[in-house]
């Protein structure tokens, strides 16, 4: 959740709404292969206080996605739940670099910000040190005669 409070009478596409046979017209499917798909492990809806089923709009499109895999694709349930399973992990570990990469953004922000500040609070009047090439010039300094006060 991205920490903001939301309204709890608003309606997202994980608020479990739908009763079992509502959920089985929508999906296509009977009602009791809905109850073995959770049985299985494929698609888990929320629970009523008294052990009610609620589907979700996402439980509805995952119930249709485990349909069309099984009967278009072929694929047996066991392998439908592996490939859910691995969907998860993708979508949760995607959200896991999203993360790091806005963590990493933020320090390196920081870190422009920490340098920027201790280039502003270099001495001005100090000037850069530039090496001077040795030559084969000679000077020669003599100090001036001081003057004699009369006495």
């Amino acid at each position: 959740m991205d920490g903001r409070r939301r309204n709890p009478y608003e309606l997202t596409e994980d608020t479990p709404v739908y009763v079992i046979s509502v959920a089985a017209q929508l999906s296509g499917l009977h009602p009791q292969t809905l109850r073995q798909y959770d049985r299985l492990g494929l698609v888990s809806p929320d629970r009523t206080a008294g052990r009610g089923r609620r589907y979700s709009a996402r439980d509805i499109e995952l119930l249709r996605q485990v349909q069309q895999l099984s009967q278009d694709e072929g694929i047996n349930l066991a392998g439908i739940k592996r490939i859910i399973e691995l969907e998860n992990q993708v979508a949760a570990l995607q959200a896991r670099v999203a993360e790091l990469q806005d963590a990493l953004e933020g320090a390196a922000t920081a870190m422009r910000q920490r340098e920027a500040a201790v280039h502003a609070s270099y001495r001005r009047d100090l000037v850069p040190y530039q090496e001077v090439q040795q030559t084969s010039a000679l000077v020669v300094w003599r100090p001036k005669r001081q003057q004699q006060s009369p006495d």
